[in-house]
């Protein structure tokens, strides 16, 4: 009896080294295909061969992880999160690349939670830079399908992995916009706009937040920093001036308006709002010759036709203020001017019921009845 137990005994230990064995053996599998994974990639082996090395390093791993030992060691973990991960950034089968992409994610948190002491730390982040490679890939499709609260969801962890990309922080930022999350857009437009965006686009949305959410001084100072970084950006210019206006800041935006008309000569929106500041402050010849002017870049300019109709009816009533008789002329030239131009405006937009009123107002004055009856059923009508 001794003797049976004694070789019992024996064959027990042989058997319990030989699984230890077994499964260092498979964590030695797991290591080599990282190795030769490599060789594969610099070798530009094309994405069959390198799942095949990964398929053989998967299984090796999967072993270790069900083995009592080994399934408690952070390496295990690191292996399977590395080369799962790799497979969901290469396998064009978009099924498999999410079955790998979630074995990925669950090993890296095991591989988190068991290496205390950092160890295997480049296994390890190289494993987060892949599954964060798909997770852009599935927030980019996301997006591309209009579900852009699934985009954010992916997209934000992205950009939060990779802070100083600004192209990741922007799509994040648009997907936040997309779903009415603005104080996370603004988050995010915010990176970007820390990492050195100039990209006009990016000001532009974040002063549309600030002003939505009436903080009008952050919207008009996030404008002047894109205008620092974009020069004379045309786009930015026109939403400062019209932000600064919208404000009631006329000093600030007539400032604006002058220094960048002599950059941007032939805007005739510059025109027509510099004319428009001048006739705010009654300079009534100086907004005609900036109505005049946006004219001469756009002869169809209906803004800048109605507008200059406004200044020669101003002119014509300031005329009559002195009571002289002298002074007739003037008004007659004033109100046939503004006529003249209030006929062109209604001629390019013939439903603009304001510009209808002015010219009964003008015809009343000058007794033109039939004018008046004319212009009058044309109210009716709209």
């Amino acid at each position: 009896m001794s003797k049976i137990s004694f070789f019992s005994s024996l064959f027990l230990v042989s058997v319990s080294c030989n699984v230890v064995l077994a499964q260092k053996s498979q964590l030695q599998i797991a290591r080599n295909s990282v190795g030769k994974l490599q060789v594969a990639i610099n070798a530009k082996q094309d994405a069959k061969k390198q799942l095949t090395v990964l398929g053989e390093g998967i299984k090796a791993a999967e072993a270790a992880q069900n083995d009592k030992k080994t399934k408690r060691w952070p390496e295990t973990w690191a292996l399977k999160a590395y080369l799962a991960s790799y497979v969901s950034i290469i396998d064009t089968d978009e099924g498999n690349a999410d079955k790998y992409y979630s074995l990925a994610l669950q090993a890296i948190d095991s591989a988190n939670r068991l290496d205390k002491f950092q160890a295997n730390y480049r296994l390890i982040a190289a494993s987060s830079y892949n599954v964060n490679i798909r997770k852009q890939r599935k927030g980019s499709s996301a997006y591309s399908k209009g579900d852009y609260a699934a985009a954010f969801d992916l997209l934000k962890e992205v950009s939060d992995f990779l802070p100083k990309d600004t192209s990741l922080a922007i799509n994040a930022a648009l997907a936040a916009q997309n779903i009415q999350a603005y104080d996370k857009a603004l988050v995010y437009f915010k990176r970007a706009k820390e990492n050195g965006i100039k990209n006009p686009v990016v000001f532009q949305n974040m002063a549309n937040i600030y002003s939505s959410k009436f903080e009008h001084d952050l919207a008009i100072k996030t404008l002047e920093d894109g205008i620092k970084v974009n020069p004379y950006n045309v786009f930015l210019t026109n939403d400062y001036i019209n932000l600064l206006l919208d404000n009631e800041k006329y000093t600030e935006a007539l400032k604006v308006i002058e220094s960048t008309i002599k950059v941007e000569s032939n805007n005739k929106l510059l025109y027509f709002l510099y004319g428009y500041l001048q006739q705010h402050k009654a300079n009534n010849s100086t907004a005609e010759l900036a109505y005049n002017k946006a004219l001469g870049i756009d002869e169809n300019y209906f803004d800048a036709l109605y507008q200059l109709g406004l200044v020669y009816i101003s002119s014509a009533n300031e005329s009559l203020k002195s009571g002289s008789s002298q002074n007739a002329p003037k008004f007659s030239s004033y109100i046939n001017r503004a006529e003249i131009a209030l006929l062109q405006a209604h001629e390019i937009n013939q439903n603009d019921k304001a510009t209808v009123q002015l010219l009964i107002d003008i015809y009343t004055r000058k007794q033109r009845l039939d004018k008046v009856q004319e212009l009058k059923s044309k109210l009716e009508e709209f």
